[in-house]
């Protein structure tokens, strides 16, 4: 059988099923960056490949998808960090003019071109740790012209780099200044102006919205997510992070992709998003950033077969965080997730996350060539350490 390139004489945690899906002896083929075969060497098909990867009995995982960030803004947000050591709460910042709209100033002021700039080291880091794919967001412009150029920029970070973007429109993540004491008015010109725009350039690839105290209502965002069902666009959600809003199950209600960081996830909630499929998205680097003590339902979760994903959340306040590597260990020191949770969480569970459970995130025929090959002894590795990298060599569409 004719491919590509061969990977063989490696030991493969393909993450297909429920646990790590380990082989021992395994072989790996690829064509026109889609695998062919993956599985025992010793029952492989005989393949005529063009180039023979001898992995010397390195571990090759999915690549790595970091399926929530904020990677595309402007500026930074050190001196908050500096008032929060001082003891000032992240809402009081928020509601002081601080928080996201410190961002969106930074960001409306930025060029298109800066943007991007400003974000390629972020994530080159991302990539340098064997990721593959990660989701971008919108949501520091806030206006019309600004949000458009943060998902131009976004998508145009996938021609810069051998690497899979997907794009999320926040445009409902804080308030804007021109619509203050309006934010009905602010979610009708996303719903009846912003989003037709958004959806008729094919820029997003879903819907996120910020249900909290200090962002937007459960109905304001039933009215977001109404117009997105309009445009034929999934949704996902920013939901009971400082409180419960019961915004999980109203992601849960329209089908959601996902509900992320839930610290404040009830059984309700739960239960919804285990009928649903709606995947929870933990954020264990924000949860250590703003020193937050209320963990997420981890127990209540597994209970309800709610599949769980990691991610950096990487943004300039509240998660400035660019190593996903760091993020499992945290999952598992924070939330006492398990090794095999933790990578699922950065693997299959992350792609669900994502909507494209059916092209990556395992090592199966059919999806998507895309491996990281570790210098590790065993996949524990990849979550124990701290602060170190054993990428051996990352793959990305069989490249």
């Amino acid at each position: 059988m004719q491919c590509d390139t061969v990977w063989k004489d490696a030991r493969l945690a393909t993450m297909a099923g429920d646990d790590l899906g380990i082989i021992d002896h395994g072989l790996i083929a690829a064509r026109d960056g889609i695998i062919l075969y993956a599985g025992p060497k010793s029952g492989a098909p005989a393949f005529d490949a063009a180039r023979t990867v001898r992995c010397e009995g390195r571990w090759i995982t999915p690549g790595l998808i970091d399926c929530h960030t904020h990677l595309v803004h402007g500026g930074n947000r050190a001196r908050e960090f500096e008032m929060r050591l001082e003891g000032a709460s992240y809402e009081a910042i928020a509601r002081a003019g601080g928080g996201i709209l410190s961002t969106m100033k930074a960001t409306r002021a930025a060029g298109e071109a800066e943007l991007i700039a400003s974000a390629l080291p972020r994530l080159d880091a991302l990539i340098a740790e064997g990721v593959t794919t990660v989701e971008v967001k919108s949501g520091y412009g806030l206006d019309v012209a600004s949000e458009m150029r943060m998902l131009r920029a976004a998508r145009r970070l996938g021609a810069e780099r051998p690497v899979r973007i997907e794009t999320s429109f926040l445009g409902a993540h804080a308030l804007p200044p021109e619509f203050a004491g309006d934010a009905d008015g602010y979610i009708a010109m996303l719903c009846d102006e912003l989003m037709p725009q958004v959806a008729a350039s094919g820029l997003a690839d879903a819907v996120d919205a910020f249900c909290e105290g200090i962002g937007f209502t459960s109905e304001q965002t039933r009215r977001l997510f109404e117009a997105a069902a309009r445009h034929g666009l999934p949704v996902k959600l920013h939901a009971e992070q400082l409180s419960n809003l019961h915004g999980a199950a109203l992601a849960a209600e329209f089908g959601a992709l996902s509900a992320d960081h839930l610290e404040y996830l009830d059984e309700s909630g739960i239960a919804a998003m285990g009928r649903a499929g709606t995947v929870a998205t933990l954020l264990p680097g924000a949860y250590y950033f703003v020193r937050e003590t209320k963990l997420p339902p981890i127990e209540g979760l597994r209970r309800a077969g709610v599949p769980i994903a990691l991610a950096t959340d990487c943004n300039p306040g509240t998660s400035p965080l660019t190593s996903l590597l760091l993020v499992m260990n945290m999952g598992a020191t924070l939330f006492r997730l398990t090794v095999a949770e933790c990578l699922a969480g950065v693997t299959r569970n992350a792609a669900r996350a994502l909507g494209l459970g059916e092209r990556i995130g395992t090592i199966e025929a059919g999806k998507s060539c895309d491996l990281a090959i570790w210098d590790i002894e065993s996949p524990a590795e990849l979550v124990y350490r701290m602060g170190f990298n054993p990428l051996h060599a990352r793959i990305w569409s069989g490249q």
